[in-house]
């Protein structure tokens, strides 16, 4: 028998997955923004059963998504608190922290004296240097690059400084140390860039893949977290897809990699047949890289259609003191304009299958409710920010 009230919390960030625009949207000039709504439409309805059992409909009716009378999982919405709208902020701001000072975006590209510096360092010329995303980036640029074995740089609506790379031209470890030297110049204050990224492909002109070798160099978090108060108290942090990126590797104990949603949702389903105490973090990255900033609400649709089916066996396993908790960390309306993330409320679905049934719980004020939460549960010490809700939930 465990001393916790849950012995383990599953914890799934959707990537991107907003619930209709946040009071303060205005100010990010995201009026209007409604990923789930605005895809649901597109769609003429989403048919994601598992989420309607556990109540994402009782939180705000979406098109297709029957609302449920028994709601199996407690249900809410939540807020953010931080300056911004990326990922480390939301993520940051879940396990506890709360950012003030928004890490920087780059829409007119980076600034020459970085790139001067950059070049001067690596000995490699630089080409592109704008917002792009990752495909149209290589399409534009691949040929030149292979030809010259100039580096492209690019960036996004994040707070990221990204080289692009043919895996024949540069190899993995010499991208790796670019990387690094970006990282370095990047931690300058009139920069502060959140995440530098290795973004390795293979293949020719008209053939470009993005292979797997994919690495981040991130920011470390300013301040302990949640998942720092877990490893400190020798409970498991086991981090799936990107959130050891994320977190730069801070409070995580096991680390597994993923290549795509579903994969994410194998190794997910893979934890759930290991015996631990500690918290399995996942984070869900396709419905934000392939289909929100590539504003695609059919790709979206059909990615959140197939996660649901994929929620079955998540839910399935559960044992009677698992929590399984689903959020998500920003918007990414695929029908509004311009290719950025926006500021949204956010789902947040909590259930065990020790639970009777589940209740609405108060509008969540920040993120922080679930690293607050998750701390109260393993009896660590409780963050700055955030009010836990364990002893809501019956």
């Amino acid at each position: 028998m465990s001393k916790y009230s849950y012995k383990r919390v599953f914890l799934i960030v959707m990537d991107s997955v907003g619930i209709g625009e946040a009071p303060d949207a205005d100010k990010y000039g995201d009026k209007g923004s409604d990923t789930l709504g605005h895809i649901a439409d597109h769609m003429n309805g989403l048919h994601m059963p598992n989420m309607a059992k556990l109540g994402l409909s009782n939180i705000r009716e979406i098109k297709g998504i029957e609302k449920a009378n028994k709601p199996m999982a407690y249900y809410t919405k939540m807020q953010e608190v931080s300056a911004g709208k990326d990922t480390m902020t939301g993520h940051w701001e879940i396990m506890g922290l709360r950012i003030d000072q928004p890490f920087q975006a780059f829409p007119e590209g980076f600034p020459d004296e970085l790139i001067n510096e950059f070049e001067a360092r690596t000995g490699r010329k630089v080409i592109g240097n704008k917002p792009a995303s990752g495909t149209e980036i290589l399409d534009e640029l691949g040929e030149e690059h292979v030809k010259t074995g100039a580096l492209i740089v690019y960036t996004s609506a994040d707070s990221v400084f990204q080289i692009a790379a043919h895996e024949d031209v540069v190899s993995i470890d010499e991208l790796y140390e670019y990387c690094k030297i970006a990282r370095e110049l990047t931690l300058d204050p009139k920069y502060m860039v959140g995440r530098v990224i290795a973004r390795p492909f293979l293949g020719e002109a008209g053939n470009w893949k993005r292979t797997a070798n994919r690495h981040d160099y991130a920011l470390k978090p300013f301040g302990h977290t949640v998942m720092n108060e877990l490893q400190d108290n020798n409970l498991d942090v086991i981090a799936i897809g990107k959130i050891s990126d994320i977190y730069d590797g801070e409070g995580v104990t096991k680390s597994l990699r993923t290549v795509s949603n579903m994969d994410g949702m194998d190794k997910l389903n893979e934890t759930l047949d290991m015996d631990f105490t500690g918290l399995s973090f996942v984070n869900l990255v396709d419905f934000d890289a392939l289909y929100g900033h590539r504003r695609d609400p059919q790709g979206y649709g059909e990615a959140l259609q197939e996660y649901d089916v994929r929620l079955a066996e998540v839910v399935e396993k559960l044992q009677e003191d698992d929590l399984l908790i689903i959020t998500a960390d920003h918007g990414n309306d695929p029908v509004h304009p311009g290719t950025d993330h926006t500021r949204e409320y956010v789902p947040l679905l909590v259930y065990s299958p020790s639970m009777a049934e589940g209740k609405e719980l108060s509008l969540r004020e920040t993120f922080a409710d679930i690293g607050a939460t998750i701390a109260d549960n393993f009896n660590v010490s409780l963050p700055k920010h955030g009010k836990s809700f364990l002893g809501e939930l019956k």
